[in-house]
């Protein structure tokens, strides 16, 4: 199982419709609120789903 937490940057397997594929975890639980680095769109997926799609962890943002 790969290991993300809240601040952390991960790339997607699949690109996002503005064609960015980092996003980055704002709220994890059942289900993770994730925000795309390029558009700012915010989306939530349910855990199964978002780990299904996620590649590699990136690096972190740093508050």
């Amino acid at each position: 199982m790969k290991e993300f937490d809240i601040g952390d940057i991960v790339e997607t397997k699949k690109a996002h419709a503005c064609g960015s594929k980092n996003w980055q975890v704002i709220r994890v639980g059942a289900d993770v609120k994730i925000k795309c680095l390029e558009c700012g769109r915010i989306i939530m997926l349910p855990r199964t789903k978002f780990v299904n799609s996620i590649k590699k962890v990136v690096g972190k943002i740093d508050e």
